[in-house]
């Protein structure tokens, strides 16, 4: 490909995608678009030369166009998405708007410009198949069926819906994967790592959920990156493909091992009500991208998780001028969430 747009470029997942894309495929020109919203950094990219960047509105359908047809783009990549969990419970509206209504957009530009031309990219979360028994065999494949729980999770699978749609009905070529969570640098302090470790730098309680044994499958984000790359060079269009490291952590022990490798006490652990729809457990089956495209992750998670709690210790001018912009949430008030 010779012009790869990617959206949500200034947060945590995209900014290390560019600087992976930017790696890896030196030749290729490189379209950052992000809106610069409260979790959009454009100091992400600071060290990464060599790019167009876009301050848009993925829903702003007319600088889309525009931005397409003057860069002669080949494939969008959609990062961009309103994705802290806790604050969907409290602004569900947003979420529809940036994560249902943003693709929709993208979309309509995308048609717009070419008819059948422009590959269309959907990133999406395991949290659209919904809630999993901490005991239940198995993990979810791509056969699974979507059961959203929380207004974030809904939202993403709306996006995800529409893509296909779009796919099906006008002949864009589309495919969309969907990951485990992700850690890694440039990840916005807001969530859990991140969270973890900037609140235990300053002496501050790491606030663990009370289903303190709810695991996720935790995926570094440069293992992602390079999921995403295999399936834009040889993943087959139409196909959603999930991306898992098969590795699950619970919070309560997430929370012991920063503290561990930061050297500090179990006195620091606070307990905080669960959200609602607090999902048990997301485990995906990964089969397909590993068989199909000789995919695995390269790096393991207690070695992962060092060198990004590292990162943290060593980027402190990065993360403290974020605090101040981090979501207000009071995950000690879920009664104002209902009516």
């Amino acid at each position: 490909m010779n012009a790869i747009l990617v959206t949500g470029a200034a947060g945590f997942i995209g900014s290390n995608f560019v600087r992976h894309w930017r790696r890896a495929h030196p030749a290729d020109r490189v379209i950052a678009y992000d809106l610069l919203t409260y979790s959009g950094c454009r100091a992400n990219l600071a060290d990464v030369a060599g790019i167009d960047f876009v301050e848009g509105d993925i829903r702003d359908r007319r600088t889309v166009e525009r931005t397409l047809r003057r860069c002669g783009v080949d494939v969008v990549v959609n990062f961009a998405a309103e994705s802290h969990n806790s604050r969907a419970v409290l602004e569900p509206a947003a979420f529809f708007e940036t994560n249902v209504m943003g693709p929709v957009a993208l979309l309509e530009a995308v048609r717009a410009v070419s008819s059948g031309g422009i590959r269309f990219h959907q990133i999406s979360t395991c949290e659209v198949y919904g809630d999993m028994a901490l005991d239940a065999p198995g993990a979810f494949t791509e056969q699974s069926p979507y059961l959203p729980r929380t207004p974030y999770n809904a939202a993403k699978a709306g996006g995800d819906h529409a893509t296909r749609a779009f796919g099906y009905t006008y002949g864009i070529p589309f495919t969309v994967t969907t990951c485990a969570n992700n850690y890694g640098p440039y990840q916005f302090p807001e969530k859990v790592i991140p969270l973890f470790v900037t609140q235990a730098l300053q002496g501050r309680p790491l606030p663990v959920y009370a289903s303190s044994r709810n695991r996720r499958e935790w995926l570094h984000v440069e293992d992602h990156c390079r999921a995403v790359e295999a399936v834009l060079l040889h993943g087959r269009t139409g196909e959603t493909y999930n991306i898992g490291s098969g590795v699950e952590v619970d919070v309560e022990t997430l929370a012991d091992s920063v503290l561990a490798e930061l050297g500090l006490g179990p006195e620091l652990k606070a307990r905080v009500p669960d959200r609602p729809s607090h999902d048990r457990r997301y485990l995906l089956d990964s089969g397909k991208v590993r068989t199909e495209l000789g995919w695995a992750p390269r790096i393991g998670f207690a070695a992962g998780l060092r060198e990004t709690i590292s990162w943290y210790r060593e980027n402190e001018s990065w993360w403290r001028p974020l605090l101040a912009r981090a979501s207000t949430v009071q995950e000690s008030a879920w009664g104002d969430a209902r009516p």
